[in-house]
C-alpha cells in the first residue's frame, strides 16, 4: 500500500509533520524574500533607508535616528519571516523621538509604504509584495522602541 509522504508524517508521529511544516513554510518565506529582494523593491528601499542613516550619522545629534533608519533598511531587505516587536528596555525618550519621527520624516515613509503596496496588490502576483510594505508602515511610523524578530 503506497502512502504520501504526509500520511507517513502523520503515522510516525506528529513532530516529524510539523518538522516538515516548517521546513515548506520555511522555504515560501526564503523563496518571497528573494523574490521581493529583486523585483519587490526591498534593493530600493534598502539602499534609501541607507542613505537616509549616513545622513543621519553625518549629522551627530541625528545618530538614533540613523540607527533606525538602519534598522528599517535590514527590514526592508528581508521582511518575510520576521516581524516588529516593542524592546522592553524602550523608555519615554524613545516615545519623545517617535513623534519627532513622525512629523518629519514618519509620515512621507508610511504614505510611500501604503502607495506602493496598494500598487503593488493590483494584481495577484503583487500581493505579497503588498503585505510587505503595509507591514513597513508600521516601521516607518514608529521606528524607535522596536526590534525586528522572527515571526512565530
Amino acid at each position: 500500500m503506497y502512502r504520501s509522504r504526509f500520511e507517513t508524517a502523520a503515522a510516525v508521529g506528529p513532530a516529524l509533520g510539523w518538522r516538515l511544516a516548517g521546513t515548506m513554510e520555511s522555504m515560501i518565506r526564503f523563496a518571497l524574500n528573494l523574490l521581493w529582494l529583486v523585483f519587490g523593491s526591498g534593493i530600493v528601499l534598502a539602499i534609501g533607508y541607507g542613505i537616509a542613516a549616513l545622513i543621519c550619522f553625518a549629522l551627530i545629534v541625528t545618530i538614533p535616528f540613523g540607527v533606525a533608519a538602519l534598522r528599517l533598511a535590514a527590514y526592508s531587505l528581508w521582511p518575510f519571516g520576521r516581524t516588529l516587536m516593542p524592546k522592553p528596555t524602550a523608555g519615554v525618550a524613545s516615545g519623545v523621538a517617535n513623534i519627532l519621527w513622525l512629523v518629519l520624516a514618519g509620515w512621507w515613509l508610511a504614505l510611500s509604504h501604503i502607495v506602493a503596496g496598494v500598487a503593488q496588490c493590483v494584481t495577484i502576483i503583487g500581493i505579497p509584495f503588498g503585505i510587505a510594505n503595509f507591514k513597513l508602515v508600521q516601521a516607518a511610523l514608529w521606528p524607535l522602541g522596536q526590534q525586528v524578530v522572527e515571526a512565530p
